[in-house]
């Protein structure tokens, strides 16, 4: 479709979304973004295994921080569907400084294990307190802004 509005048909999927296409619940933010790190994670178990019975390396050693590629680009389409301004910008910022943290933290945590499992895991640290702290920053700013 080029230019049309979305019908409430096409609006009727999940993540549910609002006239301006903004994730209406943080359920649904969460679900959504966990759902897109285990289908990361999955994907990259599934190449780590396939290069390592073809001989081109050991299992595990993959950077799993790659998982959190499908919430990063879910966190994306909610931050451009929210207006221009302050709120959306410093909701963002202050999540990703967060969320990176702590994704290192749980990395050094998770320490021992290969590099698949241990990125993994900062991954999902990541994905978890980059939606919480987005869903509730952004809304809370944008109700003090107007």
């Amino acid at each position: 479709m080029t230019g049309q509005q979305p019908t409430a048909q096409q609006r009727s999927g999940f993540p549910r979304r609002d006239a301006e296409g903004r994730i209406l619940t943080l359920g649904d933010l969460l679900g959504v973004s966990l759902a897109g790190w285990l289908i990361g994670l999955l994907a990259l178990v599934l190449f780590d295994w396939a290069f390592a019975v073809a001989g081109a390396g050991d299992f595990g050693r993959t950077n799993g921080w790659l998982a959190v590629i499908l919430p990063a680009w879910l966190f994306w389409d909610d931050f451009r569907a929210w207006d221009f301004g302050a709120a959306r910008v410093v909701a963002a910022l202050s999540a990703a400084v967060v969320a990176v943290l702590a994704g290192l933290l749980v990395a050094g945590l998770a320490g021992g294990l290969a590099p698949l499992f241990t990125g993994g895991l900062a991954a999902l640290a990541f994905a978890l307190g980059y939606a919480v702290l987005w869903f509730q920053g952004v809304h809370w700013l944008a109700r003090r802004t107007g």
